[in-house]
């Protein structure tokens, strides 16, 4: 079900209703009881995957080559600073 965007002409009042698309629009102002409001064009919340099979990375472009995130950066830094403590500390 979408959720609408209201505004009263009467006295400006904006809200907003969850409502089925078969349901009839909302007439009458909940602010100043005046019938005079008029639904809104708006983009709406866009479309929700819900359920079972869907993830938040569906659907998602993986990021280019060079830019995997920080998590691999920082692993290859600590290889490279773990491996420099121990050939430093082999005074043998």
């Amino acid at each position: 079900m979408p959720t609408y965007e209201y505004v009263c002409e009467a006295c400006g009042h904006e809200f907003e209703r969850f409502q089925k698309i078969s349901a009839d629009p909302v007439r009458k102002c909940p602010e100043c009881g005046r019938r005079k409001v008029r639904r809104r064009i708006s983009a709406g919340g866009g479309l929700v995957f819900k359920g079972p099979g869907f993830y938040a990375t569906d659907y998602r472009k993986p990021p280019p080559p060079g830019e995997a995130g920080g998590a691999s950066k920082e692993k290859s830094t600590g290889e490279k600073s773990s491996d420099s403590k121990k050939s430093g500390g082999s005074d043998d």
